[in-house]
């Protein structure tokens, strides 16, 4: 318990969770499992993250809630999404699903052959 007074990009602050407990309202709660709530009188609205605090675990339309950019959350207005759209995916920076380009030391560490393309500039 004492590291959620420190520790707060794991879990929500005391504060936080206090804030929920009394004047929040439920509103919903996404597929990577974060819950969102709004204030009684409907002018703050906040996430409770499910795992790691990070902005990029929220998708498009509960970001556009959460900005006040749609008046109604999701679960009541569902999001129109484009054929072209693919799946919302978090930042995957510093896990092992992380995008490792060819040539990368964390992908098998092999460039490819130098074509001769390239000439160093020098000072004149």
């Amino acid at each position: 318990m004492l590291g959620k007074f420190f520790v707060w990009w794991q879990d929500a602050t005391p504060g936080t969770l206090l804030t929920t407990w009394f004047s929040g309202t439920a509103v919903g709660k996404d597929n990577f499992g974060n819950r969102y709530y709004q204030s009684k009188d409907g002018k703050r609205r906040w996430v409770l993250y499910a795992g790691t605090v990070e902005a990029s675990r929220v998708p498009a339309e509960w970001h556009g809630w959460l900005h006040h950019t749609f008046v109604n959350p999701p679960t009541q207005e569902p999001f129109k999404t484009k054929s072209w759209e693919l799946e919302h995916e978090p930042n995957l920076t510093g896990t092992p699903g992380a995008y490792r380009p060819e040539g990368s030391l964390w992908k098998e560490g092999k460039r490819p052959p130098a074509t001769g393309d390239y000439e160093a500039w020098r000072p004149s």
